[in-house]
């Protein structure tokens, strides 16, 4: 076979870590190449388009921007910078030839990149590195690129992957130099690393069609579209192909239209060739890791792997006292429609009714991107009560079976004994531990997905956020014994009403509260945390002391502890069993799944 080269695209993929600038860089990017003084609209942050990946700060979902320089067409490739995902991170290389690594001058490589750098460079991709924000008082770009080097090295990267191009950047000003003490030029010597460093892409043009489906898009007109590269051949609109799905079957279809990427926008085009990242219409059925191919020689290409979700939470109806306050989407109808509606590019969500027709169950992968998920729809103005997330179990031979994932941390040694001890608490047994003697460590263990649930933010604390972590399906095996949950109990509002200072003071010695002065509260919400083990209701609206006035009350306020704030994340993490998180645009409050004077019970 002859493989030939296609010397007028690039496909790159760009990593790095939060605020490192990369949104800011590629805006350079866009404009300098004139892409963006083509449209009437001008975004900032154009890879940050999708508002959880602001709020988080990470790059959730797959982000894809195309420019033309030299008439060159270079893709550049968001990648996600978490592995929980279904499968993002591998499926976004797969598109790829070459990496750009964009590294903070003051920070530097942080180690949340060395996850996806170490699977860019497994792809054997060739990597180029810009040092960012030189222009800060505490820059230290010489010193940074020598720990990008020991990172690269540590990653066991490959004799070419070692010797990479190096550029210093300021990208909010659209410059770079070769030398960090060199002059200020445009992004110019950025593209022409690009097109030298970069592979073009390599096809065989005997081959017939062959498109790999690596994600997946959705179009209110066109309905869902088929997201990825072609491999070999070509396709233009009205074409028919041959729809290679997962179980080996062979169905035909009909492309209806074609699209490429100029910029942020997705535009029609009439033919697209090997190489080429585009979008399709036509092929309603369609799902992550198929192939369309030729009709008269179909041949399906290389699977990808979407991992099983394997965490599931309940989210019902919010019927809470204070429900329909600040969201306009609360009733069942517009919240079943929007749940089947991101199951239409989301193949790594699962969604299903439940036999109370206000719950609904949905599954995923991690806690974390069950969280994304109800965050996106908390923006949207929906309020919602979500339940505990739990692993998703089946019944094997009669005996209950879970799955087990593993789990692979890569942390400082000194951090090795509480990082192990954490794990084994949770059922987990180290497989595999790697000491390059360089002060840092690989450690895998097997570990039940349920062993997970709250472990990243204790992990992260253990470590002092310097340690990274991954997980991925293994399979399932017997019930691996109970995990020790919460050892606390709640406190709990017992009349409805707004906390007073009065009352919160003489709470705080029972345990940490989460409600402030002028909170409203209803029966059943749970207003703090009891240091013992039982759940204790209590008056937490009761008037100040008789006979003192408002300046006094007001006073009182200075001496309280502030009330413990939490994440979405950190909630699911704290509640039990028997509790919800009641969610709305606006805030995060916490209650028993049944309230008292409940007119009817439900799950979640």
């Amino acid at each position: 076979m002859t493989l030939e080269r296609r010397n007028d695209v690039r496909n790159l993929a760009i990593i790095a870590h939060v605020d490192h600038g990369k949104s800011t860089l590629v805006d350079s990017m866009l404009w300098q190449s004139r892409i963006l003084a083509e449209h009437d609209w001008r975004p900032d942050r154009v890879l940050d388009a999708f508002d959880p990946d602001r709020a988080k700060g990470i790059a959730i979902m797959f982000r894809h921007t195309s420019l033309l320089y030299r008439n060159v067409r270079i893709n550049i490739l968001d990648i996600p910078g978490h592995a929980n995902f279904g499968g993002e991170v591998e499926r976004t290389l797969r598109m790829a030839e070459g990496l750009l690594l964009l590294v903070d001058a003051v920070e530097g490589p942080a180690p949340q990149t060395r996850f996806v750098l170490r699977k860019a460079l497994e792809e054997g991709l060739p990597p180029i590195v810009v040092i960012n924000k030189i222009d800060r008082p505490l820059a230290r770009p010489r010193e940074v690129l020598e720990e990008v080097r020991e990172m690269i090295i540590d990653l066991d990267a490959g004799e070419t992957q070692r010797e990479f191009p190096v550029l210093f950047a300021n990208a909010l000003r659209g410059t770079c130099r070769s030398d960090p003490d060199g002059p200020d030029t445009s992004l110019a010597p950025l593209f022409e690393e690009i097109l030298r460093r970069v592979p073009p892409p390599a096809f065989d043009p005997a081959a017939p069609l062959g498109m790999l489906v690596t994600h997946l898009g959705y179009d209110d007109f066109l309905g869902r579209l088929a997201v990825g590269r072609i491999v070999h051949g070509s396709l233009r609109p009205g074409q028919e192909v041959a729809h290679c799905r997962l179980d080996g079957t062979v169905a035909a279809a009909r492309i209806g239209g074609v699209f490429g990427y100029e910029g942020v926008r997705r535009v029609p085009i009439d033919e697209a060739g090997p190489g080429d990242i585009v979008a399709v219409d036509g092929v309603g059925s369609v799902s992550i890791g198929e192939t369309l191919a030729d009709p008269k020689d179909p041949r399906p290409l290389p699977a990808v792997r979407v991992d099983e979700p394997t965490i599931a939470i309940e989210v019902a109806v919010n019927d809470s006292p204070l429900a329909g306050l600040d969201g306009h989407h609360v009733d069942r109808e517009s919240l079943r429609e929007r749940l089947w509606q991101e199951i239409l590019t989301n193949v790594s969500i699962h969604v299903e009714e439940t036999d109370s027709p206000d719950v609904f169950r949905i599954a995923g992968r991690s806690e974390l991107q069950l969280a994304i998920l109800t965050e996106m729809l908390r923006r949207e103005g929906f309020e919602m009560l979500v339940g505990k997330p739990r692993a998703m179990t089946r019944v094997v031979d009669g005996a209950v079976h879970e799955p087990m994932e593993v789990l692979v941390i890569d942390c400082p040694e000194d951090h090795v004994p509480v990082v192990t001890r954490r794990v084994e608490t949770r059922r987990g047994r180290m497989t595999r531990m790697v000491n390059h003697g360089r002060g840092r460590v690989r450690l895998e263990f097997r570990i039940p997905s349920r062993g997970l649930l709250g472990f990243r933010g204790e992990f992260l604390a253990d470590t002092r956020r310097t340690g990274i972590m991954n997980h991925v399906f293994e399979s399932t095996a017997p019930w691996q014994g109970d995990i020790p949950q919460r050892s606390t109990g709640a406190l709990i509002a017992d009349r409805p009403g707004r906390a007073t200072a009065n009352a919160i003071e003489h709470l705080q010695a029972r345990g940490t509260m989460f409600v402030g002065p002028g909170d409203e509260v209803y029966d059943g919400m749970i207003v703090g945390e009891n240091a013992g083990p039982n759940d204790v209701p209590v008056n937490v609206v009761k008037d100040r002391r008789p006979g003192t006035d408002a300046p006094v009350e007001r006073a009182r306020t200075v001496g309280l502890v502030p009330p413990r704030s939490m994440s979405l994340e950190q909630a699911l993490e704290w509640v039990r069993d028997d509790e919800v998180v009641e969610v709305t645009p606006r805030a995060l409050r916490l209650r028993k799944k049944i309230l008292p004077g409940s007119p009817r019970p439900h799950k979640s």
